[in-house]
């Protein structure tokens, strides 16, 4: 059944891509008196809409502080504006923090968490002197990082594993992690992890112990038993939200996996 706006308009489905400085949100879903992603969304889009507020969806339910520059949503809208006024007219109605691009029609129906193929993550940490700007949105260390024996641990958490050891208790906690990449550049460390979904709080514990390795607190070869142990790895630990970012959601079949290579394609918590 075709979804009807009020006085008779056809109503339309769209995706777009969402990109957010986390630093001010709690998170990306709507909470009840809490600055949420979702919740402006919703708010600009009503404004466009004649009061009418419809439900923004998401690809990923992003915590507090966390970033992204790929989330994708859907909604409905009951306008008549054309796509690329309604990109411009909801971004001159987005907090500064906020904005969107690539908006396009979608099936009526469609849900990205639901269309999402995989989803890739990136973790930053800036491995150089006090840098304001930077610290923002990346993870101050200040002490060397063996990065070799954080790639070889890494390897160790590639593939489909209960991940209960890093995320929070979830009925169903297995999950396929297709790569992990960590790479330095200058200063700069970027850990980059793509899996089909991830546990609550996932990325963050898993570059918790990336880094005790990088820090050589913990043997590379440790981190199998971590994984195979059940018990929450490092009592716990998890790197702050501030570094951690959605890069991309890629959209298509979960019976398609993705190419090998972490730059294959153009597109946790």
């Amino acid at each position: 059944m075709p979804e009807r706006a009020a006085r008779g308009r056809t109503a339309r489905r769209f995706r777009a891509t969402v990109e957010y400085d986390g630093t001010e949100f709690a998170g990306f879903q709507a909470q009840p008196d809490a600055r949420t992603v979702q919740g402006e969304l919703e708010a600009a889009l009503a404004r466009l809409s004649g009061g009418i507020r419809q439900p923004v969806m998401g690809a990923g339910r992003t915590d507090a502080g966390v970033h992204a520059t790929g989330q994708v949503i859907a909604f409905t809208y009951p306008g008549s504006l054309s796509t690329e006024d309604l990109t411009e007219a909801l971004n001159g109605v987005l907090p500064p923090d906020v904005a969107i691009s690539g908006l396009r029609r979608a099936p009526i129906g469609f849900n990205p968490r639901y269309a999402a193929r995989y989803r890739e993550y990136r973790y930053s940490i800036w491995n150089g002197p006090r840098s304001p700007l930077r610290e923002r949105t990346a993870l101050w260390v200040r002490s060397g990082l063996d990065v070799t024996a954080m790639m070889r641990a890494a390897t160790a958490l590639e593939g489909r594993h209960d991940f209960s050891a890093f995320g929070g208790t979830d009925p169903q906690p297995v999950r396929t992690v297709y790569r992990i990449r960590v790479r330095r550049t200058g200063s700069l460390v970027t850990i980059d992890v793509r899996a089909d979904a991830f546990l609550r709080g996932m990325v963050r514990r898993i570059v918790a112990t990336l880094l005790a390795v990088g820090r050589g607190r913990l043997e590379a070869l440790a981190v199998p038993g971590l994984l195979e142990a059940g018990r929450p790895a490092l009592d716990g630990a998890a790197v702050p939200a501030r570094g951690l970012c959605l890069r991309r959601v890629v959209l298509g079949r979960r019976d398609e996996q993705p190419r090998t290579g972490m730059d294959a394609g153009h597109e946790e918590r």
